[in-house]
């Protein structure tokens, strides 16, 4: 089973709404995942326990060495399909 951390800068609010309606996505295709929001400041300690990172800051932000997706079109709809496609592929993985 995939973890998937969401991470923003409160771990409130916006990580989970995106890890809520990414949670539903795997849920609906069958896929073995659990997704986690968690926040920012956090993060680096805990990063080691995930296998996915949804990362909603900046897009300098440091990917921690895990695959990661913007988690941005999951809150915009935009370009949500092609990420989705990609965050698959790594669950998949």
């Amino acid at each position: 089973m995939k973890k998937i951390f969401v991470a923003c800068g409160s771990g409130v609010a916006t990580s989970q709404t995106v890890a809520s309606k990414i949670g539903g996505m795997i849920e609906d295709e069958g896929l073995d995942a659990t997704v986690e929001a968690v926040d920012i400041k956090s993060l680096e300690s805990i990063i080691d326990q995930c296998d996915i990172y949804v990362s909603i800051v900046s897009s300098d932000a440091e990917s921690y060495g895990k695959p990661t997706v913007s988690g941005i079109p999951f809150l915009t709809g935009v370009g949500m399909e092609d990420t989705w496609e990609q965050l698959k592929e790594y669950i998949e993985a």
